[in-house]
Protein backbone atom coordinates (compact mmCIF):
# COMPACT_ATOMS: atom_id res chain seq x y z
CA UNK A 1 0.00 0.00 0.00
CA UNK A 2 1.62 2.66 -1.46
CA UNK A 3 1.75 5.97 1.38
CA UNK A 4 1.31 9.70 -0.01
CA UNK A 5 4.31 11.65 0.11
CA UNK A 6 3.06 14.82 -0.91
CA UNK A 7 0.23 16.34 -2.67
CA UNK A 8 1.30 19.50 -4.75
CA UNK A 9 -0.75 22.04 -6.84
CA UNK A 10 -0.07 21.50 -10.99
CA UNK A 11 -0.09 24.63 -13.13
CA UNK A 12 -3.58 22.92 -14.73
CA UNK A 13 -5.66 23.95 -11.41
CA UNK A 14 -8.26 21.01 -12.69
CA UNK A 15 -5.49 18.64 -11.77
CA UNK A 16 -2.71 17.59 -8.82
CA UNK A 17 -0.08 15.44 -7.94
CA UNK A 18 0.29 13.12 -5.60
CA UNK A 19 4.07 11.87 -4.81
CA UNK A 20 4.06 8.46 -3.64
CA UNK A 21 6.72 6.62 -1.60
CA UNK A 22 6.21 3.34 -3.37
CA UNK A 23 5.87 2.89 -7.23
CA UNK A 24 2.74 2.20 -8.62
CA UNK A 25 4.46 1.45 -12.21
CA UNK A 26 8.28 1.17 -13.24
CA UNK A 27 9.49 3.20 -16.38
CA UNK A 28 5.83 3.08 -18.06
CA UNK A 29 3.32 5.84 -18.23
CA UNK A 30 -0.39 5.21 -18.03
CA UNK A 31 -2.93 7.76 -18.76
CA UNK A 32 -6.89 7.34 -18.55
CA UNK A 33 -9.16 10.17 -20.20
CA UNK A 34 -12.21 8.91 -18.91
CA UNK A 35 -13.64 5.87 -16.55
CA UNK A 36 -14.48 3.76 -19.79
CA UNK A 37 -10.79 3.78 -21.29
CA UNK A 38 -10.19 3.04 -17.19
CA UNK A 39 -12.15 -0.49 -16.93
CA UNK A 40 -9.26 -3.02 -18.16
CA UNK A 41 -6.62 -1.65 -14.71
CA UNK A 42 -8.01 -2.12 -11.66
CA UNK A 43 -5.67 1.26 -9.89
CA UNK A 44 -7.09 3.87 -12.13
CA UNK A 45 -10.59 2.44 -12.25
CA UNK A 46 -10.91 2.91 -8.72
CA UNK A 47 -9.68 6.35 -8.70
CA UNK A 48 -12.74 7.56 -11.30
CA UNK A 49 -15.00 5.37 -8.97
CA UNK A 50 -14.33 8.45 -6.48
CA UNK A 51 -16.75 10.33 -8.89
CA UNK A 52 -15.75 14.07 -10.30
CA UNK A 53 -12.50 12.76 -12.31
CA UNK A 54 -11.91 13.53 -15.84
CA UNK A 55 -8.60 11.63 -15.79
CA UNK A 56 -5.71 9.37 -14.31
CA UNK A 57 -2.41 10.05 -14.94
CA UNK A 58 0.22 7.63 -13.15
CA UNK A 59 4.11 7.25 -13.82
CA UNK A 60 6.29 5.33 -10.94
CA UNK A 61 5.86 7.07 -7.79
CA UNK A 62 3.41 9.23 -9.58
CA UNK A 63 -0.12 9.98 -9.55
CA UNK A 64 -1.83 12.83 -11.60
CA UNK A 65 -5.67 13.34 -11.35
CA UNK A 66 -7.36 16.12 -12.91
CA UNK A 67 -11.45 16.87 -11.51
CA UNK A 68 -14.54 18.41 -13.01
CA UNK A 69 -14.79 22.02 -12.77
CA UNK A 70 -17.89 22.32 -10.30
CA UNK A 71 -16.21 19.81 -7.65
CA UNK A 72 -13.99 21.40 -4.89
CA UNK A 73 -10.16 20.05 -4.37
CA UNK A 74 -11.45 20.19 -0.11
CA UNK A 75 -14.09 17.53 -0.63
CA UNK A 76 -12.56 15.29 -3.25
CA UNK A 77 -9.17 15.59 -2.01
CA UNK A 78 -9.82 13.06 1.17
CA UNK A 79 -11.72 10.77 -0.98
CA UNK A 80 -9.06 10.54 -3.98
CA UNK A 81 -6.38 9.51 -1.29
CA UNK A 82 -8.55 5.82 -0.72
CA UNK A 83 -8.10 4.21 -3.58
CA UNK A 84 -4.87 5.87 -3.98
CA UNK A 85 -3.33 4.14 -0.93
CA UNK A 86 -4.83 1.19 -1.39
CA UNK A 87 -2.71 0.42 -4.32
CA UNK A 88 -0.95 -2.34 -4.64
CA UNK A 89 3.23 -0.73 -4.91
CA UNK A 90 5.10 -2.84 -7.68
CA UNK A 91 8.13 -4.40 -8.38
CA UNK A 92 10.95 -3.10 -10.93
CA UNK A 93 9.36 -4.98 -14.23
CA UNK A 94 11.59 -3.94 -17.09
CA UNK A 95 15.53 -3.76 -14.98
CA UNK A 96 16.47 -0.42 -16.52
CA UNK A 97 13.36 1.29 -15.92
CA UNK A 98 13.58 2.95 -19.44
CA UNK A 99 10.20 3.81 -20.23
CA UNK A 100 11.43 4.35 -24.44
CA UNK A 101 11.91 0.52 -24.20
CA UNK A 102 9.04 -0.38 -22.13
CA UNK A 103 6.05 1.24 -24.25
CA UNK A 104 6.17 -1.60 -27.18
CA UNK A 105 4.17 -1.36 -30.05
CA UNK A 106 4.29 1.10 -33.01
CA UNK A 107 6.08 3.88 -30.76
CA UNK A 108 8.54 1.52 -29.67
CA UNK A 109 9.35 0.51 -33.67
CA UNK A 110 9.09 4.34 -34.68
CA UNK A 111 11.62 4.76 -31.82
CA UNK A 112 14.27 1.76 -32.82
CA UNK A 113 14.38 2.48 -36.65
CA UNK A 114 14.08 6.63 -36.98
CA UNK A 115 16.80 8.12 -36.01
CA UNK A 116 15.54 11.64 -35.78
CA UNK A 117 12.87 10.10 -33.70
CA UNK A 118 15.75 8.28 -31.58
CA UNK A 119 17.25 11.83 -30.89
CA UNK A 120 14.55 13.81 -30.40
CA UNK A 121 13.05 11.18 -27.91
CA UNK A 122 16.71 11.34 -25.93
CA UNK A 123 16.07 15.33 -26.01
CA UNK A 124 12.80 15.21 -24.77
CA UNK A 125 14.19 12.93 -21.77
CA UNK A 126 16.61 15.24 -21.39
CA UNK A 127 15.07 18.33 -21.21
CA UNK A 128 11.52 18.30 -21.77
CA UNK A 129 9.89 15.30 -19.78
CA UNK A 130 11.54 16.04 -16.11
CA UNK A 131 10.12 19.10 -16.29
CA UNK A 132 6.44 17.93 -17.04
CA UNK A 133 6.71 15.06 -14.74
CA UNK A 134 7.28 17.83 -12.14
CA UNK A 135 4.38 19.37 -12.88
CA UNK A 136 2.04 16.53 -13.06
CA UNK A 137 2.47 15.32 -16.75
CA UNK A 138 4.04 13.85 -19.59
CA UNK A 139 4.60 13.54 -22.85
CA UNK A 140 4.67 10.86 -26.21
CA UNK A 141 5.23 10.93 -29.44
CA UNK A 142 2.81 8.99 -31.62
CA UNK A 143 5.05 9.63 -34.58
CA UNK A 144 7.20 11.79 -37.24
CA UNK A 145 5.62 11.93 -40.96
CA UNK A 146 8.12 14.30 -43.10
CA UNK A 147 8.66 17.43 -40.87
CA UNK A 148 5.69 17.07 -38.55
CA UNK A 149 5.98 15.61 -34.86
CA UNK A 150 2.73 14.38 -33.46
CA UNK A 151 3.11 14.79 -29.94
CA UNK A 152 0.17 13.51 -26.83
CA UNK A 153 0.50 15.33 -23.63
CA UNK A 154 -0.88 13.00 -20.61
CA UNK A 155 -1.97 13.98 -16.91
CA UNK A 156 -1.93 17.68 -15.90
CA UNK A 157 -0.56 18.52 -19.46
CA UNK A 158 -3.47 16.78 -21.23
CA UNK A 159 -5.61 19.76 -20.50
CA UNK A 160 -3.12 22.56 -19.57
CA UNK A 161 -3.82 25.86 -21.60
CA UNK A 162 0.15 26.59 -20.70
CA UNK A 163 0.86 23.15 -22.79
CA UNK A 164 -0.67 23.97 -25.99
CA UNK A 165 0.97 27.07 -26.29
CA UNK A 166 4.03 28.42 -24.57
CA UNK A 167 5.32 24.42 -23.87
CA UNK A 168 4.57 23.47 -27.52
CA UNK A 169 6.19 26.51 -28.68
CA UNK A 170 9.34 25.66 -26.70
CA UNK A 171 9.52 22.48 -27.92
CA UNK A 172 9.28 23.14 -31.05
CA UNK A 173 12.19 25.59 -30.99
CA UNK A 174 14.53 23.51 -28.70
CA UNK A 175 13.77 20.42 -31.71
CA UNK A 176 14.10 23.58 -34.38
CA UNK A 177 17.43 24.68 -32.82
CA UNK A 178 19.12 21.28 -32.21
CA UNK A 179 17.99 18.25 -34.17
CA UNK A 180 16.27 19.98 -37.60
CA UNK A 181 15.33 23.81 -38.53
CA UNK A 182 12.50 22.18 -40.60
CA UNK A 183 9.93 20.67 -37.67
CA UNK A 184 6.67 21.14 -36.91
CA UNK A 185 5.44 20.46 -33.69
CA UNK A 186 1.75 19.48 -33.00
CA UNK A 187 -0.32 18.12 -29.98
CA UNK A 188 -2.72 15.55 -30.55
Amino acid sequence: MPKIADIQETPNPNAVKFILKEPVSFGTSHSFKNAETAKDDQFAASIFEVGNVVSVFYMDKMVTVEKTDDAEWDEILPELAVPIRAAEPVANGNGNGSAAKAVGGAIAAALDDDPVIREIDALLDDRIRPYLASDGGWLEIVGLEESTLKIRYQGACGSCPSSLTGTLMAIENMIREEIDPNIEVIAV
